[in-house]
């Protein structure tokens, strides 16, 4: 059993607010065996646990390595690495490791481990895309090969619900394996190869210590389209595929009844990541106008076909005790918008397009070419820009050159999404403290660094979320980030498929049962 203090409330008040998910039951043609193929829309771009950065590398890395602890379905946390935990007093945290975990090399799993992994996440050379999880982390040490301490700077509430990152071996990373494209953990699967981007392949690791699990392989089939991956499930082609998932096929494939369809309360979000550094959108009444331009309605209920929710700010209702309902960003409104331009000093030139000191408002906004909806989504958003005086222009390339754009600064105002929100920490800090690694948009507001600080520190929920409500009030009106919906999270698989429990951040550890 987990031990656990009364400081881990980031992970702890979650277990009650996302539901339950039942587990798909039907009979398998082939009980224990078989291949599972998973449909998915991007290649990985790594399979370093310490260097993901996308949703594919983190499905695959949660299934190849095992880590200090997992996230179940709601997401609570439960052994893993570790067979339990204590909380001495706020900035201490002690982990009591299994000794039957080996990596799949053979070599056991110790603290060394443990301790290098979270080392050099840690270092900035790295340059991990989320060191900033770890920064509070002031050492981690190996007290001997079966236990590691943590030492906190500062008491830190979410520091559980980041302890899910996958340990890696000391020994081979040291001794020059790179893990980027050939992967080594301990996990219930092992990695078998991969065709760039067309499929990863794992198989079964017979030494796993929780068990061999049942089935044999998976296979992670790229499939960009959304469609065409909704329609090769439908021949068979595939066994599972999960969001992002066009709203026409969705409805579809539930409607026919034909699979085991499952919808959670979404932890992720859609939104306009705007870059605060680039010529015209450095004043944050340009970034609350362009808001009030974007008719959230009409994307939503139908582009989106109401498969989402229309989001309100940066606190998610399914993170119930932060939520928020009176913290509203702009809502559409081209009238105010003009005006809000107007102060600004922006006016209508001879053609119709808003112009200071000689130039035009002129503006790009992108996204990436294997999300139809998002791509139907910009166009919509250009057009009604368009219609108000803005010169704005569309940008479409494929996942890794877009996202590459972005976290480079390249971009105006960029179209994504953020998952596995299990914390407001998650969807904030990072990205909109000014000291943040995932702040692409080189946003700076000493207000909000402030609240966000304090949102890690406190010691209880109201304090939290008092923290977190003050920071989403001040990012509503400066808008660097605009929220266009909450994802609804939705699943399809076949109905021969036993014992897979959906996951709002679609993790597939389930599969890994015996």
């Amino acid at each position: 059993m987990s031990k656990m203090g009364g400081f881990g409330l980031g992970v702890v008040a979650l277990v009650a607010l996302l539901g339950t998910s039942a587990p798909v039951t039907s009979a398998w043609a082939q009980p224990a065996k078989g291949l599972i193929r998973i449909g998915t829309d991007v290649d990985s771009q790594s399979l370093d646990p310490r260097l993901m950065r996308e949703t594919t590398g983190f499905r695959a890395i949660n299934l190849i390595y095992s880590a200090l602890i997992q996230l179940d379905d709601k997401v609570s946390p439960r052994p893993d690495l570790a067979t339990k935990w204590e909380n001495p007093d706020p900035k201490t945290w002690i982990f009591t490791l299994r000794r039957d975990a080996r990596f799949h090399d053979g070599r056991p799993v110790t603290a060394a481990d443990v301790v290098f992994t979270y080392t050099t996440i840690l270092d900035p050379a790295l340059n991990a895309r989320f060191r900033t999880l770890y920064t509070p982390i002031d050492k981690i040490e190996a007290v001997d090969e079966g236990t590691v301490r943590i030492s906190l700077k500062e008491p830190y509430a979410p520091l559980l619900s980041y302890l899910d990152l996958g340990i890696v071996p000391k020994h081979a990373v040291e001794g020059g394996r790179d893990l980027n494209v050939n992967p080594l953990g301990s996990g219930p699967y092992k990695f078998a190869k991969w065709k760039r981007g067309s499929r990863i392949s794992l198989e079964a690791n017979a030494d796993y210590f929780g068990g061999k699990p049942k089935y044999d392989k998976l296979d992670f089939v790229v499939v960009p389209d959304n469609t065409a991956r909704a329609q090769a499930f439908e021949a068979g082609d595939l066994d599972l595929i999960q969001s992002p998932l066009s709203p026409r096929d969705i409805k579809r494939l539930a409607a026919a009844g034909k699979a085991a369809y499952a919808k959670l309360p979404g932890i992720a979000v859609t939104y306009l990541n705007i870059n605060t550094k680039s010529e015209n959108l450095g004043d944050p009444r340009v970034r609350k106008a362009l808001a009030m331009l974007i008719d959230q309605k009409t994307i939503v209920d139908q582009i989106y076909e109401g498969t989402d929710q229309a989001a309100t700010s940066l606190l998610l209702p399914s993170l119930a005790w932060s939520y928020a309902a009176d913290v509203k960003q702009p809502a559409f409104d081209p009238a105010k918008a003009k005006a809000l331009l107007a102060e600004a000093g922006w006016k209508p030139g001879p053609d119709g397009i808003m112009g200071k000191d000689g130039k035009k408002l002129s503006i790009t906004i992108g996204t990436h070419s294997e999300d139809p909806n998002r791509v139907q989504t910009v166009e919509f958003i250009q057009n009604v820009l368009k219609q108000n005086g803005v010169d704005a222009k569309v940008a479409i390339s494929d996942w890794p050159s877009f996202s590459g754009g972005v976290q480079n600064g390249r971009h105006d105002v960029g179209l994504m999404g953020w998952v596995a929100l299990v914390d407001p920490d998650r969807l904030m800090y990072g990205q909109l403290h000014s000291a943040g690694g995932l702040n692409w948009g080189k946003y700076s507001n000493a207000k909000v660094d402030a609240a966000l600080t304090a949102g890690r520190a406190a010691a209880s929920l109201p304090a939290r979320a008092a923290a977190y409500k003050q920071a989403a009030a001040e990012l509503a009106e400066e808008m660097p980030y605009y929220v266009l919906s909450y994802q609804g999270f939705h699943v399809f698989t076949d109905k021969a498929l036993t014992g897979f429990v959906p996951d709002p951040r679609g993790y597939l550890r389930s599969l890994a049962a015996k």
